[in-house]
């Protein structure tokens, strides 16, 4: 029927006509499974406990950015590779500056010292907390602790260096707390299955621009 009326009407209107409606479908098809595939990546790392940044670190690119092509393209990709990399594998950690891998405990401050700095032995606060001092043990990590600290109270809660002369002499209500966990070297649990996600959208990518394709020969919005 649609070729009886191009061949009674305008023929190169007709071909002009469908290849805008098949650019259209391709072009929004692509974008589609692109914005799907990127969600769906982003869901996986927040239900694998990763947190929303690492998340967000799933990003989409659309080409071309503006307008309809039957060339169309998306890039989804990850501006964290390394670490979406690291929790897609069975991936073995180690140390790169030292023998010891340093993993901050539940005690230790959330930053070091300097502007926004994630705390760790290199920036550690010694004016708030006092020198770390390494001890060795042979089963289990060996730690990196700061001595007399006085638990702090009320909702800000942690520790801090005891300056008082009597507690530092009595020892009373100060301990030695453990601030890193010291590994030789550390394995991560594969936690995402990025490609399976990937492989997925992929196979599904026919189907939506098809859909798409119909809904536009149907008379939808262009």
């Amino acid at each position: 029927m649609r070729l009886r009326a191009a061949l009674t009407g305008n023929l190169e209107k007709f071909m002009t006509d469908e290849l805008r409606t098949v650019e259209t479908a391709v072009s929004r098809g692509v974008r589609t499974a692109g914005f799907r595939l990127k969600q769906n990546l982003r869901h996986d790392t927040i239900s694998s406990g990763l947190g929303r940044r690492l998340s967000n670190a799933w990003r989409q690119e659309n080409y071309p950015k503006h307008g309809q092509s039957i060339n169309s393209a998306t890039l989804v990709y990850s501006s964290a590779p390394k670490l979406h990399g690291a929790f897609n594998n069975n991936t073995t950690i180690r140390s790169k500056s030292g023998l010891w891998i340093a993993i901050p405990t539940d005690s230790a401050p959330k930053k070091g010292v300097g502007k926004n700095k994630r705390i760790s032995p290199s920036n550690w606060p010694e004016h708030r907390f006092g020198p770390l001092r390494f001890v060795y043990r042979r089963v289990g990590p060996s730690l990196l602790v700061a001595d007399n600290q006085r638990h702090r109270k009320g909702k800000r809660g942690g520790f801090t260096l005891s300056k008082s002369k009597r507690n530092l002499k009595t020892k009373n209500t100060l301990a030695t707390v453990p601030m890193f966990l010291l590994y030789r070297q550390t394995r991560l649990k594969k936690r995402l299955d990025s490609e399976k996600i990937m492989r997925k959208w992929e196979y599904k990518l026919a189907a939506i621009i098809d859909r798409e394709f119909n809904h536009l020969d149907a008379g939808g919005d262009r």
